[in-house]
């Protein structure tokens, strides 16, 4: 539980870095970076996310921002990113074929379009550590050859 109020402080305290930062920088995604998760930690030891560091190194912000929700949550996807009143808005998804009134989002929003990506993955990320594990109460039924059974329904 301390954990995850530690974590929980962690993702708000860089929320607000985000919110409050005039532009992007190179040491505001190594913090992202930093902060992130340990697979995204594990990438960039193995060598395997250089090239978000090249990126990073030609202030290619946006483009950035996108590889690290690539790498580091490959389950989430840009469901819409909008320009509107002067701020962006960008959703992202785990399910993005649902229709949007269906679908579980997390948002972000700032008036500059690399800072409201990282936003989003922040939220992903607080999303992603305050998700309990689920467990399944169904067992897994394997069909044995001997007993086949056709349930669909032809009428």
């Amino acid at each position: 539980m301390f954990v995850a109020a530690g974590q929980a402080v962690a993702i708000d305290r860089l929320d607000d870095a985000l919110r409050l930062a005039p532009t992007p920088g190179p040491e505001l995604f190594r913090k992202i970076i930093d902060r992130g998760g340990t697979g995204l930690r594990a990438l960039r030891q193995s060598g395997k996310a250089a090239w978000i560091d090249r990126l990073i190194e030609a202030g290619a912000w946006t483009e950035a921002a996108l590889a690290l929700i690539e790498l580091e949550m490959p389950a989430w996807k840009v469901r819409r990113l909008v320009y509107e009143n002067g701020k962006w808005l960008c959703s992202l998804s785990q399910q993005p074929h649902l229709p949007i009134g269906l679908d579980d989002t997390v948002e972000g929003r700032h008036e500059l379009l690399p800072l409201v990506i990282l936003r989003a993955l922040v939220e992903a990320r607080r999303r992603s550590s305050a998700a309990p594990e689920t467990i399944s109460a169904v067992s897994e039924v394997r069909p044995t050859p001997d007993r086949m059974i056709c349930c669909d329904n032809f009428a």
